[in-house]
């Protein structure tokens, strides 16, 4: 969470497009209907717009902002959205204008101080910020999950940055000064191939560090081990739970 940007992504940004699991539009409804109205929403560190797309689908008017230029590159284009080169802390949107405000699978990335700052300068009366994580997925073998999780925490673990704890704790250690409102549940879910398995893993940003730093691809040989356990099944079903908190502005703690 420094205030500097770490660009962990750009160099995946084709593949983060392509393989990455998508969230579920019951959490979108339940977060528009949140919202104090669906006139504008601010999708920050919005990546290649996993989450852009279904808030315009929900909202007249969505503003996405990322500090890569090449993840936005990747992003879809829509009548509704607006993409921009920009900080968390630098939204560039009129104060007291954005009914929701979303950050998915980000929030550790970003310098936390600032960022409040500004959800607080461009929410409207009323208006809600969203934030949401994923850790480790799980299958439905025993075996998958233990090869997954040594590859996860012994393989590239030393890799991952150390704001990747927050991700770990679903956001409960972070400061959130705002309102607290009861969040549901929310899980995605996918069935894949064991293939679609290795390509999101090679989305990982430990799994890129480990790639940079010893030359050679660490999924390989996970894709060997875990053949032999995924047998004659083409796709098995991945679950993600997803960790997410909700606050209300106008009544900041």
């Amino acid at each position: 969470m420094s205030a500097g940007f770490a660009d962990h992504f750009s160099v995946v940004a084709d593949a983060y497009a392509a393989a990455r699991p998508t969230y579920p539009p019951s959490l979108f409804d339940h977060l528009a209907a949140q919202a104090p109205s669906r006139a504008q929403a601010w999708d920050c560190a919005a990546g290649n717009g996993q989450a852009t797309l279904p808030l315009a689908e929900r909202f007249e008017r969505v503003t996405a902002t990322d500090a890569s230029a090449a993840q936005l590159s990747k992003a879809p284009a829509h009548p509704r959205i607006s993409y921009r080169v920009s900080s968390a802390q630098e939204s560039g949107l009129p104060g007291r204008s954005v009914d929701l405000v979303t950050v998915a699978q980000a929030l550790h990335w970003l310098d936390l101080a600032p960022f409040y700052q500004e959800v607080s300068r461009v929410l409207a009366p009323g208006g809600v910020l969203a934030v949401w994580c994923y850790g480790l997925q799980r299958l439905d073998d025993p075996e998958i999950d233990r090869l997954l999780e040594h590859f996860y925490a012994d393989v590239v673990g030393p890799y991952w940055a150390p704001a990747r704890a927050l991700v770990e704790t679903g956001y409960r250690t972070v400061p959130f000064p705002f309102e607290e409102l009861p969040a549901p549940s929310f899980e995605m879910t996918h069935d894949w191939r064991l293939a679609d398995l290795l390509a999101y893993i090679r989305t990982w940003s430990a799994t890129a560090a480990y790639t940079a730093a010893r030359g050679r691809d660490p999924v390989v040989p996970l894709g060997e081990a875990l053949a032999s356990h995924w047998g004659s099944a083409e796709r098995r079903a991945v679950r993600w739970p997803l960790s997410l908190r909700l606050g209300r502005s106008g009544r900041a703690a």
